[in-house]
């Protein structure tokens, strides 16, 4: 599933290609993953899209008030969640839509806007004022424009375990599984640590470390691991510096150890088990729920 560097991935590039488009008229699918599909496809024509940014692991398109609501100031977005196999690009009308396309939204310069979903485990939804601010206000801080000390006080205030923690949207927006086992390694943590035992440097190590992996990720375009595409159609190559994601068995490029896989918080999380020491009492409890299901 697309997390942070793959959707600032696609925000960058739908804000180049599309930012002060027109949105002329929308045609719909399939629509059980949109919130609201009668808004969609009345609220929407008419409005310029003022900008793409990213929220969390959301595309949110901005888009201008329409005629009827200016008075009031109402502008209101179109947020998009990609869910696993959702694409979101800009095509040319003459071009033919692909099986699974269940937005088109036809723009001011001959293209069209086109999601293509074939799981549909995405979302989307036309919010605007009140709703819009509590749709966003659901979710935590951005890793990226957060500082050193808002970011330690999220984790350091929490007893979940610190794997948990990241992927908690309600606390850091944007990271998933990928990101997250990747900067415990690098910043030497194990996923079952709990938030509140782990030390200022340690947070402060994990600050850093996330930092600089998600900006390097967005650099190489995303993580392509099965099915993410940038706007323009092309899969990122995050994925060629891994150090520990998907490499369950393989050697820890850092001390040779074979990486090892363990669920934390219900999700798979690799690790390397010499370089991220479990905390006291985790492998005599990891045990004894192994044995218990077996």
């Amino acid at each position: 599933m697309p997390e942070l560097p793959e959707v600032e991935t696609v925000a960058r590039g739908l804000q180049r290609e599309v930012a002060g488009r027109r949105i002329l008229n929308v045609t719909l699918g399939k629509t059980d993953f949109i919130d609201n599909p009668a808004d969609v496809e009345q609220q929407l024509p008419g409005r310029r899209i003022l900008a793409v940014e990213r929220y969390g692991k959301f595309l949110l398109l901005r888009l201008t008030a329409s005629e009827a609501d200016r008075a009031c100031g109402v502008a209101g977005a179109l947020l998009v969640h990609l869910g696993m196999t959702g694409i979101l690009r800009p095509q040319a009308v003459t071009e033919p839509h692909l099986k699974h396309t269940h937005v088109v939204m036809r723009l001011d310069d001959g293209r069209e806007l086109r999601y293509v979903d074939p799981r549909r485990f995405g979302r989307i939804a036309f919010l605007s004022g009140e709703i819009l601010r509590e749709e966003l206000c659901r979710f935590g801080l951005d890793p990226l424009e957060a500082g050193r000390e808002e970011f330690a006080g999220k984790i350091r205030e929490r007893r979940a375990r610190i794997k948990a923690l990241l992927l908690d949207q309600s606390v850091i927006r944007g990271v998933g599984n990928i990101y997250a086992d990747e900067s415990l390694w690098k910043a030497k943590i194990h996923p079952a640590h709990l938030g509140m035992k782990l030390s200022v440097e340690q947070v402060k190590r994990l600050y850093r470390e996330l930092q600089k992996i998600l900006r390097r990720a967005i650099e190489l375009r995303g993580s392509s691991i099965s099915d993410f595409l940038d706007a323009e159609g092309e899969p990122g190559e995050y994925q060629q510096h891994h150090r520990v994601y998907g490499r369950e068995g393989e050697p820890c490029v850092r001390c040779k150890t074979d990486i090892r896989r363990v669920i934390v918080a219900g999700r798979s999380s690799y690790f390397c088990p010499r370089c991220q020491k479990a905390p006291r009492g985790w492998k005599r409890s990891a045990r004894a729920r192994t044995a218990k299901k077996k």
